[in-house]
């Protein structure tokens, strides 16, 4: 069965340490090749290197040469009952093959599928109902494109505002059970984005976005992570988000727009007392500050890490 393993090099003379990267984005392109600061890889979004040429790659190559990369996709649409994109998985396949990633990923929704007769694709990710057909579906191309790259491969738990109800015959899973039904058909490993959890968390109990009490959405945050199986987890994703109220009423959006509040960190430090050190992403897509922000949060999913193992060998 195809695993990733989570590699535990060491870190800063700190022992076993979670390898940690960023989100390599436009704005820092240069000023990362320049300084080439301290990080155990750069993550990108697959499809913004999917020419055969030009600028961008060259960049991405640029990058290559000095840090591990991973490969992030938003668009693949795994669990789309339209089937998979083949031109897309072709360009997938041709940039995995080129750069040689450290790991590939994508998420569990959907985002394309048949509209008056025509395929289309939406600009979202749009959740799929947990049941046991979408299973099915999910399971199917995850093996496919398994089998296209010919490595193993990650994917992502969503940041959701919306839910399918499942049919009358079949009772829809939790999240987690999905996600975990998942990895054991098909071997692939999860990409456990924290963030994304404690978002689906606030906007299940709305008093916690509203008035900063996060008891419950914290406590519903740990039962999902304790669900989950460790050897599973290949890479975690830390982020920020923000609150949004209109007429429409109140939401939490998963924005990747600021720092990672105190509650996510609180969350991460529990997730790496259960899943171990593996490799953490810190993303961040709008709004994007300098680098040094960036290398910021880096230091703090360090420090995270290394509170935790002098606790455990004190």
């Amino acid at each position: 069965m195809l695993r990733f393993e989570p590699d535990v090099t060491n870190l800063g003379g700190v022992g076993p340490a979670t390898h940690l990267g960023i989100g390599w984005r436009h704005p820092h392109y240069a000023a990362l090749l320049e300084r080439r600061p301290a990080l155990n890889f750069l993550e990108v979004h697959s499809e913004n290197f999917f020419a055969s040429g030009g600028a961008a790659l060259a960049v991405l190559e640029q990058g290559r040469s000095h840090y591990p990369i991973s490969l992030h996709g938003v668009a693949l649409s795994l669990g789309s009952a339209a089937g998979l994109d083949p031109w897309h998985l072709d360009r997938l396949a041709e940039l995995v093959e080129r750069i040689d990633p450290v790991r590939v990923s994508d998420h569990a929704c959907f985002a394309r599928g048949v509209h008056k007769g025509k395929l289309v694709h939406a600009s979202d990710l749009l959740p799929i109902p947990f049941t046991h057909e979408a299973l099915d579906v999910m399971c199917q191309h995850v093996d496919q494109v398994q089998e296209r790259l010919k490595r193993p491969f990650m994917v992502e738990n969503l940041s959701a505002y919306l839910a399918w109800k499942a049919p009358a015959a079949e009772a829809a899973w939790q999240e987690v059970e999905f996600l975990m039904a998942l990895t054991r058909r098909t071997g692939c490993s999860l990409l456990v984005d924290v963030n994304n959890i404690y978002v689906n968390a606030l906007n299940a109990y709305p008093s916690s976005a509203v008035d900063g009490r996060t008891e419950d959405a914290e406590l519903a945050c740990r039962a999902w992570l304790d669900a989950i199986d460790p050897p599973c987890v290949g890479e975690m994703h830390l982020a920020g988000h923000c609150r949004v109220s209109d007429a429409y009423g109140d939401i939490v959006i998963d924005d990747h727009g600021s720092q990672v509040c105190e509650a996510v960190w609180r969350l991460y430090g529990h997730a790496v007392q259960r899943f171990g050190p593996v490799p953490t992403l810190i993303e961040w897509d709008t709004d994007i500050p300098a680098l040094d922000v960036l290398l910021g949060e880096v230091d703090r999913a360090r420090a995270v890490v290394a509170t935790l193992r002098t606790e455990a060998l004190a």
